[in-house]
C-alpha cells in the first residue's frame, strides 16, 4: 500500500470536487455476454458464482482506480483488493464472506469454496475492522435488472466499489448477465468503469477452465 501525493496527483481537483458532494457515488449497469463463460462452467462443473466472482475481482485488481481508498484526508493505493461478498443462507437471509484474492484462478476457487463452507457454519455480517482493501460484491440471481442502488455510509462517505450481477438469461442465442458497478466519483470516472466492463468481457470471452 502507498499513499498518494495529492499535490502531484493528476485527478486531485476531481477528487476534491466530488468529495465535497453529499452523494459522490455513481453507478453504471450494462449487460455482459457470458456465453463462453457459461459453456465453460457447464463443461467443467465450475460454479458460475465463483467464476463471475473471480472475473469481477480480476478486472478490478487490474484497474488502479478500483484499488484507491480514502482514509481521512489521505488517499491510499492498495496492491490488491479482495472480494467481500454475500452468501445466501437456507432461511433466505444472507451473510458476508470474503476470499483472499489471487490471480491463480484455481487457488481462488478453492479459497472461495472453503470460505463459503466456513461462513455457512458460522454466519456473520461483519468485515474485518479497520480494513478497506475490499470490493463489496453481491448477486441478485432472480432478476434481470437494469439498475441497482446500494446503501452506503455517508459520514464519512464509504469509498469501496460495489459490484453486483443479476439473472443469467438467453438473448438471441447468447447468454447475457446484467452487471452493475458503483464507485466513488472522486476516485474513478466513467472511463475506468468502462475499462472494468471491457476487462471483464474480455476475460469471459476467453477463459479456459479446468474441471472442478
Amino acid at each position: 500500500m502507498k499513499t498518494i501525493a495529492l499535490d502531484t496527483w493528476p485527478r486531485a481537483d476531481l477528487y476534491r470536487f466530488y468529495s465535497a458532494l453529499d452523494y459522490p457515488h455513481f453507478s453504471v449497469c450494462a449487460d455482459v455476454d457470458i456465453t463462453h463463460l457459461h459453456q465453460q462452467c457447464r463443461k467443467t462443473g465450475v460454479s458460475r458464482y465463483s467464476a463471475v466472482l473471480y472475473g469481477a475481482s480480476l478486472a478490478a485488481n487490474n484497474i488502479e482506480e478500483f484499488c484507491l481508498r480514502i482514509r481521512g484526508d489521505q488517499v491510499v493505493l492498495h496492491e490488491k483488493v479482495h472480494p467481500s461478498y454475500t452468501v445466501l443462507q437456507d432461511d433466505n437471509t444472507f451473510c458476508f464472506c470474503e476470499t483472499s484474492y489471487t490471480e491463480d484462478i484455481h487457488m481462488f476457487f478453492r479459497r472461495t469454496k472453503e470460505a463459503i463452507q466456513k461462513v455457512k457454519e458460522n454466519p456473520n455480517l461483519k468485515d474485518e475492522p479497520g480494513r478497506d482493501d475490499y470490493l463489496f460484491i453481491s448477486s441478485l440471481p432472480w432478476v434481470r435488472f437494469t439498475s441497482v442502488s446500494h446503501p452506503i455510509h455517508m459520514n464519512p462517505v464509504d469509498c469501496i466499489p460495489r459490484i453486483t450481477w443479476g439473472k443469467f438469461s438467453e438473448d438471441q442465442q447468447r447468454i447475457v448477465m446484467p452487471l452493475s458497478v458503483q464507485v466513488h466519483h472522486g476516485l474513478a470516472d466513467g472511463f475506468h468503469v468502462a475499462r472494468f466492463f471491457e476487462l471483464f468481457q474480455g476475460w469471459a470471452d476467453s477463459v479456459k477452465l479446468l474441471p472442478s
